[in-house]
């Protein structure tokens, strides 16, 4: 039995390759398996990562749908499903196996089959998918919900149950791009009073990391960017000094704000260039997080003996969180004003996804919510 539903999938010629505009197609849905739900969705974010599968750079199958950023109410529940019911209001984040190693140790954005079953499969862990078109399956299960479509048939560890007040066409940025950023600072830099924390790329996520940092006791929260908009509204959102790497050297400029180096560093651009200009800001025993990805196979090069002193070059997926502890935090930030995320966020219809597309591409919108 399906569900008739329409939704954005990416548009191509049966299985052409990627870089086309997203149209709106009407799909067909699989009733939910035992360990999924139905959701319609409410509103949904738009990432960097969905633009990057769309234009053909990563080998997710197209025609497909995207969207991992997604926030609805449940209309069905799979017979084994215990964490939501019918009526729940949900934010929907990753995916994961729940039962290998780091599943049960608490790190789910590392599951041993994270790549197939969010990323790059296209599909359910067994491959198929619960998205068909004219009969035949298309490319689904985009991080376990395929949220750009009025519903979605979704794996119930991607759902985290909020409250029925929460706004979610604010909150849906919290599955993904928010819980990245805060992510890197309180899962992964931690830091300690009087600390310093450097954030290079002004976007969703590197605005994410300095609403974080600034609830912690970090002395200074220093910002890179080029948009001095964007550098602007992080000095608002916490930021204690802000560099403009189209005007200064950025290097000599973090050596004048902190000589001995800074303590932490997120790096968000995926410029490699910037990524080797944290690392080499790093004070010893200082931890830079590589949250920005470029095109695969990219090397950047490392002083070997510059890291000798203690420093830390760590990679990081999706904030390293445990989605159903971190997002209801997250959300209770939000509704309370200490993390104000509606400030990065842009709202769209969903008819006006390209809109949305184009206005993020070109750094117009931070973060382009679709409201459905």
């Amino acid at each position: 039995m399906t569900t008739s539903t329409t939704a954005a999938v990416v548009e191509t010629a049966v299985v052409e390759t990627g870089g086309a505009k997203f149209t709106v197609s009407t799909v067909d849905l699989d009733e939910p398996r035992p360990d999924e739900i139905l959701v319609r969705l409410v509103a949904a974010g738009l990432c960097h990562t969905d633009l990057g599968v769309a234009s053909g750079a990563l080998p997710f199958p197209l025609p497909g749908v995207l969207g991992h950023e997604g926030a609805g109410i449940v209309e069905k529940v799979g017979a084994g499903v215990t964490t939501v019911d019918v009526g729940d209001h949900v934010l929907l984040s990753f995916s994961s196996c729940g039962s290998c190693g780091n599943c049960r140790d608490g790190h789910p954005a590392y599951c041993a089959t994270w790549l197939p079953l969010n990323l790059i499969g296209g599909g359910r862990a067994d491959g198929t998918s619960p998205v068909s078109r004219g009969g035949e399956a298309i490319g689904g299960h985009f991080f376990g919900q395929s949220s750009f479509a009025h519903h979605a048939v979704v794996d119930a560890r991607s759902a985290v149950k909020v409250d029925p007040d929460a706004p979610l066409d604010v909150l849906a940025p919290l599955g993904c791009g928010v819980q990245t950023g805060v992510g890197a600072v309180w899962n992964v830099l931690k830091p300690r009073p009087g600390q310093t924390v450097l954030v290079t790329g002004a976007g969703a996520v590197g605005l994410s990391a300095v609403m974080a940092a600034a609830l912690t006791p970090a002395s200074k929260v220093i910002v890179v960017d080029r948009v001095p908009a964007r550098l602007d509204l992080a000095r608002e959102l916490g930021a204690t000094q802000v560099i403009n790497a189209a005007e200064v050297d950025t290097a000599e400029e973090l050596a004048k704000i902190v000589p001995g180096g800074v303590d932490g560093a997120v790096e968000t651009t995926g410029n490699v260039g910037v990524l080797r200009t944290a690392i080499d800001a790093l004070a010893p025993r200082g931890t830079a997080v590589i949250v920005g990805a470029p095109a695969f196979g990219t090397e950047v090069p490392v002083d070997v003996n510059a890291m000798i002193p203690g420093r830390t070059l760590v990679g990081l997926t999706l904030g390293d969180s445990e989605t159903q502890t971190l997002i209801p935090v997250l959300v209770d930030l939000v509704k309370s004003g200490r993390l104000p995320i509606d400030r990065l966020i842009t709202h769209y219809t969903f008819d006006d996804i390209n809109t949305a597309v184009a206005d993020m591409t070109s750094g117009a919108s931070i973060k382009p919510v679709l409201r459905f």
